[in-house]
């Protein structure tokens, strides 16, 4: 209320306007009375944080370099220490150091990434696994005096192990002086329709059919002609109130959320600064702040991160150790194999860390990586900032000596020379500006603040014209200068730092190194830590058995928990025996009661019932799943046979656990068809290893042809194939073009789909689980002009034309009387604008529906 409408509301108490006056002049509060300081709990035997830093890294150094360190690691340790005393980080660097101590002592695998993460003292204090005389990272890039802010060094540990790390840090620090951060959760187009058709009365069904029809994260809402398509009537009023409200809300604030990991921890009590609130994940406590608020103030965070392939890895090493005898470590593994570089560069990278993607899959035989930095570059350069930059294709023209490495002046060379004269990385955008455009190292910090917005556009453009004009008057061309603001400009959708992308090359080579050597590890660990990475289980098996693994099914005798190796029957590696965990719906805790009491084997369903206890709904789960093929049991013997067991008697009345069963024999029960066993596959384990569905429908495919045939077909020819579709992605930089892979049994296609041929097959691409594709093949081999060993791997691409859901198909492989030759496709054609069939749901075969990695 104005100061007028005050007065005329207490016009009979002016004294209680006059107090509130008073009271109001003497709160005077700045925010920088908030003084921050760092725990102390982090020296031993009277040293300062200083010597306790210096005592940790003489420690690491001796550990890591037992024959002593190279004279370059150790001046850099000195210089780096050095500067860090200036600043007075030790406490910093101390309090991440006992946090990584921590997890090493509980064998909870862990890698620092960030800025500093990536320096001498950070590898001896073992924060990082990252040699730094592999990599040249300065270290006033990331703590310098200028900028006078606290480093920053992300932690990632094992996903699955992460909550123990949480845990000990409050443990230790107490929960009035350490919490999680904030952040600010915004409604994107999904949330957005929920919460508006919700408030404007519309019924479950039609706020779930409208927000089926977005995809990626648009900003502008629903469009009117998909709700046209979908019969919805455009002029009703309430409708265009919902989809006006809708466009409203997207992009603004929903609700405070816990920080993936960012941990504000202080000397003295925390609340005395913020609030702290219970989060809604247990045993969490969050501050009322975010990462700007603490940015702005100084105070100390540390991410403390979830990694899946962490956890991977440390499921790979103890495999390689127990079954190989190999003992390695994350820093250990052998050094610059050829044989991993010939591996990527032919695009196997089905699970690796990083590369797996289209984009990078794509992208590896172009870029044929030959050492540790080109895994850093590989990991860097397909990310927005890059390819929006325009930054890709002169990088790889200069790398295959298609174009002339030049440097406008000798300082650009100093910064550029390491990628050939293209920027990749932030920290070499902030370098041009300070060299060649004259900016402060202050005015340089906030343009490197300006490009690690994420996605917040609209703050990188305010630089310009001091950079372009700045570059002018330093004698550059104009339009050269104009050109590297373009490219760094692409640095504000997404820039990746090199920091995290040595630290990110590195575990790109370990599970390179352990696919490279040891698939049958590689896959069973990559089973174990599910969810994780682009491909779904069905895939990676598929990709294990292309590399000579023997895949087995689960099964009550043999199976644990995870998937297990089992000596092979033939070939260099051991056979998977895939874990319970694969079978949908069963707990782990019943599979534990089950595993406990098996002892020496179950020999019929009454002993498992008799001796693990388990309910026959469970018993149910395992038969879905064929899990009783070792006591020589169809899925419908076995389950002929739990459904003629009675319930556990209570023990008062019977002897304990004693079974009693029907007394009715075994009738003669028809076998399933081919057909029918992969779909009760698929509904139980989500794949099947007795056939993938496209052997079994082949023949309705006969005028196509299989993903095999790809590879020698002319480029430019117009083809005809089908496949279950596994993943779809809309990248942000690719302008509205939909990248596709699809599966048949014999391997994977990739499908470009131009937006034109996207709006008019939308409905089909976004439902559709089997599709068949009309387009033209396109095939580009890498250049040969670069001096590699690792030979040239075709890139092969299908440019959609005409999209056709043949999904009714999967719905016809449980029909006993389905015969494929019968009823071809072509008997049955489908309207180009919509769908051939609904989506997945409990009445339709359970073949997966496709993965949506992040874009």
């Amino acid at each position: 209320k104005s100061p007028n409408q005050m007065a005329r509301l207490f016009r009979d108490w002016p004294e209680a306007l006059a107090n509130s006056c008073k009271i109001a002049d003497q709160c005077r509060f700045s925010l920088e009375e908030l003084a921050y300081e760092y725990p102390d709990e982090i020296t031993s035997e009277g040293r300062t944080p200083q010597q306790e830093l210096e005592h940790e890294t003489e420690k690491g150094l001796k550990r890591r370099y037992p024959e002593g360190p190279p004279k370059k690691i150790r001046e850099q340790v000195t210089h780096e220490l050095a500067m860090i005393s200036e600043l007075n980080y030790a406490p910093y660097f101390l309090t991440v150091h006992d946090i990584v101590r921590f997890a090493r002592s509980r064998d909870i695998l862990c890698q620092g990434r960030g800025s500093a993460a990536n320096s001498a003292v950070c590898y001896c204090l073992g924060i990082t696994s990252v040699n730094p005389a592999h990599i040249d990272l300065l270290f006033e890039r990331f703590i310098s005096a200028e900028r006078n802010e606290p480093p920053d060094i992300d932690v990632d540990f094992e996903h699955e192990r992460r909550e123990e790390v949480i845990q000990y840090i409050y443990e230790k620090y107490g929960r009035k002086r350490a919490g999680l951060t904030a952040t600010v959760i915004h409604f994107k187009s999904r949330s957005a329709i929920r919460e508006v058709g919700k408030a404007m009365g519309l019924s479950e069904d039609i706020i779930a059919l409208l927000a089926s029809q977005e995809w990626g994260s648009p900003s502008k809402g629903i469009n009117p002609a998909h709700l046209a398509e979908l019969g919805l009537n455009l002029s009703d009023k309430r409708l265009r109130q919902t989809q006006y409200l809708i466009r409203e809300l997207i992009g603004f604030p929903r609700h405070l959320s816990q920080h993936v990991g960012g941990f504000v921890i202080t000397k003295d009590r925390l609340d005395h600064m913020v609030p702290i609130e219970n989060a809604a994940m247990a045993d969490r406590t969050v501050i009322e702040w975010d990462k700007q608020d603490l940015d702005a103030l100084g105070l100390l965070k540390i991410d403390v991160l979830s990694l899946g392939m962490l956890t991977c890895i440390r499921k790979s090493l103890n495999l390689l150790r127990n079954h190989y005898g190999k003992n390695f470590e994350l820093a250990t593994l052998p050094q610059e194999d050829p044989a991993i570089y010939r591996m990527l560069s032919k695009a196997d990278s089905i699970g690796v860390f990083q590369v797996e993607s289209r984009a990078q899959m794509s992208f590896l035989p172009r870029m044929k990586p030959r050492n540790f930095y080109d895994l850093v570059i590989e990991v860097a350069i397909v990310r927005p900032g890059p390819i929006q930059g325009d930054m890709v294709h002169p990088y790889l023209r200069r790398r295959d000596g298609r174009e002339k490495v030049s440097y406008e002046s000798k300082d650009l060379e100093e910064v550029l020379k390491c990628t050939l004269g293209v920027p990749l990385f932030q920290e070499q955008a902030m370098k041009i500006a300070v060299v060649a455009a004259g900016f402060t190292p202050s005015e340089a910090d906030q343009l490197r603040r300006a490009m690690a917005t994420f996605r917040r556009v609209g703050t990188i453009q305010t630089f310009h014209e001091k950079m372009v004009n700045g570059m002018v008057k330093r004698g550059y061309s104009k339009d050269f200068a104009s050109r590297c603001f373009k490219q760094i400009e692409g640095f504000g959708e997404y820039g990746f730092p090199e920091s995290h992308a040595a630290s990110f090359a590195l575990l790109v080579y370990a599970s390179a190194w352990i696919k490279c050597h040891y698939p049958d590890i590689f896959a069973a660990s990559l089973l174990n830590s599910q969810p994780l990475g682009f491909y779904a289980p069905a895939q990676l098996i598929r990709d294990a058995k292309e590399h000579g693994v023997e895949v087995r099914p689960p099964d009550i005798n043999y199976s644990e928990w995870d998937t297990i190796l089992e000596p092979a029957t033939a070939g260099p590696y051991y056979a998977l025996r895939l874990g319970l965990r694969q079978i949908k719906g069963l707990r782990e805790e019943d599979a534990n009661w089950l595993i406990a009491a098996r002892h020496n084997g179950y020999d019929s369903p009454e002993a498992i019932w008799h001796r693990a206890g388990v309910a026959p709904k469970i018993m149910e789960t395992l038969v879905k799943a064929d899990a009783f093929a070792s006591l020589d049991l169809s899925r419908r013997e076995a389950l002929w046979q739990i459904k003629a067991l009675k319930a556990i008697p209570l023990p008062l009345f019977e002897q304990v656990g004693e079974a009693e069963t029907s007394e009715e024999s075994m009738p003669a029960l028809p076998k399933m068809t081919l057909g029918q066993e992969v779909v009760a596959d698929y509904s139980a384990l989500r794949l099947s290893l007795k056939a993938h569905p496209l052997k079994i429908l082949r023949p309705c495919f006969e005028a196509g042809i299989t993903s095999r045939k790809l590879d020698a077909t002319p480029n430019n020819a117009t083809v005809q194939l089908a496949g279950l579709v596994i993943i779809r992605q809309r990248p942000g930089t690719a302008k509205g073009v939909i990248f596709t892979t699809i599966e048949d049994e014999h391997g994977t296609a990739n499908i470009i789909i131009w937006p034109k041929v996207y709006e008019q097959f939308r409905r089909i691409i976004l439902t559709a689980r089997l599709l068949e594709i009309k387009g033209r093949l396109q095939t580009s081999q890498p250049s040969k002009s670069s001096p590699s060993k690792n030979g040239d791997t075709k890139i092969i691409h299908v440019i959609a034309n005409e999209l056709i859901d043949r999904s009714y198909l999967l719905d016809q492989l449980a029909n006993p009387d389905f015969s494929p030759t019968a009823q071809s496709p072509q008997q049955r054609p489908q309207p180009a604008n919509q769908s051939a069939s609904p989506p997945a749901t409990a009445t339709t075969t359970p073949i997966p529906r496709p993965r949506h990695p992040r874009e």
